[in-house]
Order: structure tokens, then C-alpha cells, then sequence
């Protein structure tokens, strides 16, 4: 926690937060105009949040974006804040677009939403539990069943009706997975698929867990439902593998999802 409230301590840092909170995936050069300092200046802020885990970054081509993470903070907030509520802030709505992308390389496109967690448990434990359809109701806020039906996991909401599909397209062994996200919380509307990619990497006795969701749509919504989403499940995940404790974080309104 000393990092991350030592990093939020200067204005500079709590703008370029701010910037990237509104539009996540900027580069350096798109950063640099928001302070009145030098590109170095704005580099060793950069680096500051990076440290504390507020932000994570990935390289496409010659540039480095930026993305904000957001379960540091929400775990201050389940600290520091969530104990003396009365009532949980109500969350915003999940309004996602996405476009299933057919063609191009998927290691030089940009994605939409990064998000990094560590979580304690073996990568043999981790990599296995993404897989495993039955895993999903002990961490996943909203879902309470979830159905397999050859690569293709549908989870459903308290009411039984299906809420989202995943179909495994690709997978390193216990380095990589990538899925498609298929919504289906609203009948109403034709949202189109998206993708998702799991990494994972030993830290030690963690493993460092990176989602990667791309196809969003223009514009995306990271600040928001995506990221609030993410974060739910992330958080539910790491609890359960780490102390074997249903974890729902939340959970939503099925009809805010």
C-alpha cells in the first residue's frame, strides 16, 4: 500500500491517471502533452505508477501504451473505504460494443483493456481453473452455473438464462490462452464478440495473471463496465485460489449486467 499511496500523492501522477482513466492505451508521446515537464520527467512518473502496479504497459511495435489497472485501487477501497459503507456505490452499467477481429496478427494489434493481478497458487492451478467450467461459480460475481459444450463455456445468471460465452481458440501451454467473449446478458441487443487472452508467468511464489480484452469497439469503455467487470472477477479469482473461499465480488444486478 506505501507505493501505491506514495504514487498517488503528486498531481502530476493523479493527471496522467485521470488521462488514462478517460482513454486507456496511450502512448508516451500522447501523454506527454498533458505536463509541463520534460519527456524524461513524464517517463519517471510513468515508471512510479508502473511500480505501484496503477498501470501496466505493453509494447506494439515501436510503441510502449499505457493502460490503467484498477484492482490496486479497488482493493485500497475494500481496505480503506467498504467497511464503513452502509450500502455498496452502485456500478455503472456494462454498454459494450465489440467486433470480433477475423484477420491481421494478433501479437501487433493494440488491445482495448489490461488489467494485471498476482495471485498465490501454482501456474498448474491457475491455467487449469480457467479451463474448468465448474471453477467458475466459486469466484465469478454474477454467475452461478456455467455449461460446457466441446471448447465453448456458457455461463448463466441466477435466473438460468445464459449471460456470456467463451470458446477457446488458441493456448500455449501454461503460458496463454485466448477466447473469444460472446455476451448475451441482453437478448435486446446484437453485441457483437470480442477476444480475450489470459497470460501467465511465474513471480516467485505468484503468478502474474494479464488480460488482455480486445475488439472492444470504438470508443471503448475500460473506465467503466469493462474495467469494473474485470475487476470483480479478477478479485473473486485470487481470493478463492488463495483461501478456498467462495468469492463472488459484488455480485451485479442481473440487470445491470
Amino acid at each position: 500500500m506505501d507505493d501505491l499511496f506514495k504514487a498517488l500523492s503528486d498531481p502530476a501522477r493523479r493527471t496522467l491517471l485521470d488521462s488514462l482513466r478517460d482513454r486507456d492505451g496511450q502512448t508516451l508521446q500522447d501523454l506527454q502533452g498533458l505536463l509541463d515537464m520534460t519527456r524524461f520527467g513524464v517517463m519517471k512518473h510513468l515508471g512510479v505508477l508502473e511500480e505501484a502496479g496503477l498501470i501496466t504497459t505493453k509494447k506494439v511495435g515501436r510503441f510502449k501504451h499505457h493502460y490503467l489497472n484498477a484492482l490496486p485501487l479497488q482493493e485500497a477501497i475494500d481496505r480503506w473505504i467498504d467497511p464503513y459503507r452502509v450500502k455498496p456505490a452502485a456500478r455503472a452499467v456494462l454498454d459494450l460494443k465489440y467486433q470480433l477481429e477475423d484477420e491481421g496478427d494478433p501479437e501487433m494489434s493494440k488491445p482495448d483493456f489490461v488489467m494485471e493481478t498476482y495471485i498465490k497458487t501454482t501456474q498448474d492451478r491457475l491455467w487449469d481453473v480457467l479451463l474448468d467450467e465448474d471453477a467458475i461459480p466459486h469466484y465469478h460475481f454474477i454467475c452461478s452455473k456455467a455449461t460446457r459444450n466441446g471448447d465453448a463455456i456458457t455461463m448463466h445468471l441466477p435466473d438460468g438464462s445464459p449471460m456470456l460465452t467463451n470458446r477457446l481458440l488458441s493456448s500455449d501451454p501454461k503460458s496463454r490462452q485466448e477466447w473469444t467473449f460472446e455476451p448475451h446478458w441482453d437478448p435486446t441487443a446484437d453485441i457483437p464478440a470480442s477476444r480475450v487472452i489470459y497470460l501467465l508467468r511465474n513471480e516467485g511464489e505468484f503468478i502474474r495473471l494479464t488480460i488482455e480484452h480486445y475488439d472492444l469497439g470504438v470508443p471503448a469503455v475500460p473506465g467503466e463496465g469493462v474495467a469494473d467487470g474485470w475487476v470483480r472477477w479478477a478479485a473473486g479469482l485470487k481470493t478463492w485460489l488463495e483461501t478456498g473461499e467462495d468469492a463472488h465480488i459484488g455480485p451485479m444486478d442481473a440487470a445491470e449486467a
